[in-house]
């Protein structure tokens, strides 16, 4: 844990930020994260402002400007800042998303079959999910396991969809893409 405590709008902004510079690797303007997350530009711009006095951004000046997260960023978002980590597939409504990786599969109530949830930790934009829509992750690199379900839930905080799972596979191969 890095003991910075960030409040829920300085950590959503983070986190697109994270997002959208990990897609583009080139800084990243206000005004597309403010787009992403529904927020005006001038509150992106205040709220960058604590971010950098936080050593967690760095502006860029210039046309090509904007904002770059930076290595304490990802250690507040406990993130971790790997250059090349294990792929583990998404897919949207049965279409591969290209720009996305899942982090992290966390299964809840499964001692409840009928309620058998899941969370699933994305790098990557959550601005195209919505409730209802069906995911499909994995297979994961040791287990390949693969879960299919139903989006419940989103926390864009920490960039986490809620499922309901619906059918859960193992071993199964990685698809060609």
């Amino acid at each position: 844990m890095s003991g910075i405590e960030l409040t829920t709008s300085q950590q959503t902004i983070l986190q697109e930020l994270v997002n959208s510079y990990r897609e583009s690797d080139s800084a990243v303007k206000g005004e597309k994260i403010a787009e992403e997350i529904g927020r005006s530009a001038g509150t992106i711009r205040n709220q960058m402002q604590s971010l950098k006095a936080l050593q967690l951004v760095e502006g860029v000046p210039g046309p090509k400007g904007g904002y770059k997260p930076t290595a304490k960023a990802y250690d507040a978002l406990e993130i971790q800042d790997i250059e090349k980590a294990a792929e583990v597939a998404l897919y949207h409504n049965g279409e591969y998303v290209e720009d996305a990786n899942v982090t992290e599969i966390n299964l809840t109530s499964v001692h409840h079959p009928e309620k058998c949830r899941a969370e699933i930790y994305l790098r990557g934009s959550m601005a195209d999910f919505e409730p209802g829509d069906t995911i499909t992750a994995g297979p994961t690199p040791s287990s390949k396991l693969q879960i299919i379900g139903t989006i419940d839930g989103k926390d864009e905080t920490n960039n986490v969809l809620v499922l309901v799972i619906d059918d859960m596979r193992a071993p199964v191969e990685e698809p060609e893409h």
